[in-house]
């Protein structure tokens, strides 16, 4: 055969194997036996091995090559993935309805979709191309996956349009996956995955590609990135296009004229959860319409149009062989109730938190005691209840010490608090869980430090204080056990990329009291350096939206501490990044421009702006740039070939623009 037989050959065998795989692994309905299937393979990859400069990245064979990779990239989310909000019970579910109501102030659907027990994931294609894929991560950044996820045969290398889109997942391990795996494990003496979800992540993070094909994971679409450009008005309109593009979304929804056929919809998932091929742990609810959404908005952390119903908690009964005592960063001390172990929603659990001694006086739990256990949330291990007809009279009861079971020091109960403290700044527990805290994700991030890494520099002497990570020295690593020269130099490595973070991470790292992820960013953009937020007052502080006295007094306290401003000069010596890196807060009233508090739609396309550059230059100038057209719309901007967007901003009679006339008035 000539080369441009071949060349056509190719391009027949990627168009047939792509199309065979989609039925199978999609479609769930293979119109080609395995062997004819394998045989086309076989063809395929002769003929790329005799012209290796026709191979392309959409072809079946690419799915599983290169070499192990020695980390994860970032990939920073360009439209965040919000987490959802709960329901535990039909009374949460009638709140969010009322909530989405009273906002909407019209009549509402809802879709609602099983809540698949796996990893949340993003894919991007551009031209229709599968180009990258990432974990969830913080909501904002993740991790470059994009090598796993291509041995994802669910996953199609190429759309049947050759788009640009960005679409939302959930990579999960069927139970038959998730059986074999660990038979396997077993027979391996290997230790073995404690739950489809973990072992879906577990696969997801192996960094050789050829490990994560073995695993047979699967995934279902159920999103899209930003649907501004895109021909559809509605969520159920989003996964009916998904499928039209080659994705596989699953086909067990609903879409609810209200939210007593979403209850009836979750009453029937209920019964019939075990006999699904994949676990669920609950159904999301969605409010169907874009616009809609748009007006429902979201929080910092989850969108207020969507809320996930979880199932009930799976309750089991065990022996509460002892009571331990931690001391966390903040001093509080906590006891755990350490329990014969048992398996509850799909994990071993041997620990519990009671939270305070008030919670043990409460329930009467002793130690001995035969009690209930559940997991809140699916999640977190929790004691419910007593088994009183269990005891024997040999149960004892439980009393909190007087002194801190760290450093010895009186424990104190403070104003309104039902914790019992330890006030030492020098106790050793605390110390080590801020250090802790401080390289977590949510904080400065720092792969490689983790809470066995921390507590084996602690114990070396090696680190004291947040500052002591920043002149950890090679040589005294290496001494360390388990420290070879390869995970030495990745910690050092990811100890110097922490030092750019922005400020609101190192913010959140510090452990001010009160201040969390979301309160930290909020101070980062509002005094942009850490030297002008040393500085703020009371006032300052309570000025701020979001920022209460409680909170303020506290950041107050806390720079106000000599020792705090020697740590913040140590870190300033070792080049820690003390200035906020992200978006400035617009003051509306400070600017002067037509654009100053308007809410804009861009539809269509932009022949001289980019979309993305002509909304930053929007927002710059005080305007919210929103994706849905509604009657709080002020102005409309059409592009060349604006559909259905420009159409209802007519229809309700708004106020619709042209590029050149955005143009001229950003130029002014």
């Amino acid at each position: 055969m000539t080369l441009q037989e071949d060349k056509k050959r190719i391009g027949e065998l990627k168009d047939l194997l792509n199309q065979y795989s989609y039925e199978y692994y999609t479609l769930d309905k293979p119109t080609v036996p395995d062997a004819e299937y394998d045989k086309l393979m076989q063809e395929l990859l002769g003929l790329e091995e005799k012209y290796p400069e026709l191979v392309t990245a959409d072809s079946p064979t690419q799915r599983v090559g290169g070499e192990p990779l020695s980390s994860f990239e970032k990939v920073e989310h360009r439209v965040p993935m919000l987490s959802l909000g709960n329901a535990f019970n039909e009374g949460d579910l009638r709140d969010f309805d009322r909530r989405v109501r009273q906002d909407i102030g019209e009549q509402v659907s809802y879709v609602c979709e099983l809540k698949i027990d796996g990893l949340a994931i993003s894919l991007r294609y551009e031209d229709g191309l599968f180009v990258q894929g990432a974990t969830r991560g913080d909501g904002y950044i993740g991790e470059d996956i994009t090598m796993n996820l291509r041995t994802i045969k669910s996953i199609p290398l190429r759309l049947k349009e050759n788009i640009d889109i960005e679409v939302r997942g959930e990579a999960f391990m069927p139970k038959r996956s998730f059986e074999a795996l660990n038979q396997e494990r077993e027979e391996n003496g290997e230790e073995l995955f404690a739950n489809p979800r973990n072992a879906a992540a577990g696969s997801l993070r192996q960094l050789d590609p050829k490990i994560a094909a073995k695993r047979n994971l699967d995934i279902f679409l159920y999103g899209i990135g930003s649907t501004e450009e895109l021909p559809i008005d509605s969520h159920s309109d989003g996964l009916d296009f998904l499928e039209r593009l080659g994705f596989k979304t699953n086909p067990e929804r609903r879409r609810c004229a209200n939210m007593d056929e979403v209850i009836q919809f979750i009453e029937g998932w209920m019964e019939k959860r075990p006999n699904l091929p994949y676990e669920i742990d609950g159904i999301v609810v969605k409010v169907d319409s874009f616009e809609q959404q748009e007006q429902l908005g979201t929080t910092a952390k989850s969108p207020r149009w969507a809320v996930a119903y979880k199932f009930p908690a799976e309750e089991v009964m065990t022996k509460l062989i002892d009571i331990e005592l931690s001391v966390g960063r903040t001093g509080v001390v906590t006891p755990t109730a350490i329990l014969e172990p048992v398996r509850v929603a799909g994990t071993t659990v041997k620990r519990a938190s009671l939270h305070n001694e008030d919670l043990i006086r409460e329930k009467d739990i002793k130690i001995g005691d035969y009690v209930i256990i559940k997991k809140a949330g699916d999640i977190i291990p929790e004691v419910v209840s007593v088994v009183e007809e269990k005891r024997t009279g040999d149960e004892l009861d439980f009393m909190m010490p007087t002194g801190c079971p760290e450093c010895g020091s009186e424990l104190v109960r403070l104003e309104d608090e039902v914790a019992l403290r330890c006030i030492n700044p020098k106790c050793h527990a605390q110390i080590r869980e801020g250090l802790i805290h401080f390289v977590s994700r949510n904080a400065m991030n720092i792969e490689g430090l983790g809470e066995k890494v921390i507590t084996q520099l602690f114990a070396a002497n090696l680190i004291e204080d947040v500052a002591d990570i920043y002149r950890l020295d090679r040589d005294e690593l290496l001494k360390l056990e388990r420290m070879g020269e390869k995970s030495v130099d990745n910690l050092l490595n990811a100890i110097e990329a922490s030092k750019s973070n922005s400020l609101e991470k190192l913010l959140f790292g510090l452990g001010i009291r009160h201040v969390g992820a979301k309160a930290a960013k909020t101070l980062a953009q509002a005094f942009e350096t850490i030297d002008a937020l040393q500085k703020a007052t009371m006032e300052d502080l309570i000025n701020i939206n979001e920022i209460g006295e409680k909170m303020a007094d506290s950041v107050v306290t806390y720079f106000e501490k000599n020792e705090v401003s020697q740590l913040i000069d140590e870190l300033k010596s070792y080049d820690v990044n003390m200035v906020y890196k992200g978006p400035k807060i617009v003051n509306v009233e400070e600017i002067n421009s037509i654009f100053a508090g308007k809410t804009i739609v861009l539809t269509g396309k932009l022949e001289q702006m980019g979309r993305n550059d002509a909304k930053k230059e929007l927002e710059a100038l005080g305007a919210k740039v929103t994706g849905s057209v509604s009657k709080k719309t002020d102005i409309v901007i059409a592009g060349e070939d604006a559909g259905s967007k420009l159409d209802k901003a007519l229809e309700l009679g708004l106020e619709v623009w042209d590029e050149a006339r955005m143009l001229q008035e950003l130029k002014r």
